[in-house]
């Protein structure tokens, strides 16, 4: 491998969290903790991709990843995407907005490609499905460690299959979008354990956890249990360096909100947030059809946000959110690794 996981000083993970929360300067923070920073391609035009990936190399001299949503085939039909939009308009009109225009893309797959080819970083990672053997092939040739996100066992073969260098084992607790490969299959419920011991018993590939850590007793249970590192989003959505919103920082210390769901709501996909007003008034009629939805309520959830209505947005979250704590990336991942520290 160009770069091993293993060669971390802490072996912890900031993950990519697309849509806000991750910014260059949460990245950088994450890599000069001693871990390893993320720069997500997510809903960003390939130039502001790769915007973003040279302002982490300009804040920080070590290693850093990059992560890429790998299109699928649309799982929409036309009449169920109409069926919602016309669901929706009472959203539309509470926040005075017009509904977005549900249409397909592959989120600028081909040139960010290019990007990843041209900026190099340490580490590129796939979420919802696997690059190409060729494109592959071309990211190796370039000396970047390819990792693949898998839910299941059957993912990680297919992922190891196509020879990327590591895979990020995502459980059930985790917050924002499963990366099952197959939009419409139900997200596997697998305790994350279960799934890592699955995998280190069937491939020789290493592997990186991720879903529901939020503390170093996490931490340092997958280390010893053969993970090559932990991989956190959650623990750091109220990162001094964070994006994260005013709406959702406040969401997650608000006692209104007890409990997380998975929900294809908002996005057409499933994705774990807070249970909101949102989710339980159209979670039941909400199609698949990703990212046809995402794009159809996009406009509404900006509204939502600029409003301050945390009922009308996705806040996304894994189900251990209530330990997120506001502090500077260093002091958060100082205390994911202590006591104890890397297991032996």
């Amino acid at each position: 491998m160009a770069f091993d996981f293993r060669d971390l000083d802490v072996p912890v993970l900031v993950a990519p969290m697309a849509g806000g929360p991750s910014t260059p300067e949460l990245a950088a923070a994450g890599t000069d903790a001693g871990g390893l920073g993320f720069v997500p391609a997510g809903y960003l035009t390939a130039e502001a991709f790769a915007e973003r990936l040279e302002a982490v190399c300009r804040l920080s001299t070590g290693p850093i990843g990059a992560n890429l949503f790998v299109p699928q085939p649309s799982a929409a039909t036309p009449a169920a995407v109409e069926g919602y939009a016309d669901a929706l308009k009472v959203e539309a009109k509470r926040y005075g907005v017009a509904l977005g225009e549900p249409r397909f893309d592959d989120d600028d797959w081909d040139a960010k490609l290019e990007v990843l080819l041209d900026l190099r970083p340490q580490v590129a990672s796939f979420t919802f499905g696997l690059p190409s053997a060729q494109e592959r092939r071309r990211l190796t040739d370039a000396g970047i460690t390819t990792v693949g996100t898998v839910t299941t066992l059957a993912e990680a073969r297919l992922a190891a299959a196509r020879g990327v260098d590591a895979v990020a084992a995502q459980g059930p607790s985790a917050g924002g979008h499963r990366g099952t490969f197959d939009v419409t299959a139900p997200p596997s419920e697998q305790p994350l354990d279960d799934l890592l011991a699955s995998i280190l018993a069937d491939l020789e590939i290493p592997v990186v956890v991720a879903g529901g850590l939020m503390d170093a007793g996490d931490v340092r249970r997958v280390l010893r249990a053969g993970a090559v590192a932990a991989q956190l989003g959650t623990a750091f959505l109220l990162a001094d360096e964070a994006g994260s919103s005013a709406v959702h920082r406040s969401a997650l210390r608000d006692p209104q909100f007890t409990e997380t769901v998975v929900t294809r709501a908002f996005s057409g996909r499933y994705a774990r947030g807070l249970r909101n007003r949102f989710v339980d008034e159209h979670e039941v009629e909400a199609p698949f059809g990703y990212p046809e939805v995402h794009h159809l309520t996009s406009p509404v959830r900006a509204a939502a946000v600029r409003a301050g209505d945390p009922h009308g947005v996705n806040v996304w979250a894994g189900t251990g959110y209530r330990k997120a704590e506001a502090a500077p990336v260093a002091a958060i991942i100082e205390k994911l690794t202590d006591p104890g520290g890397r297991a032996d």
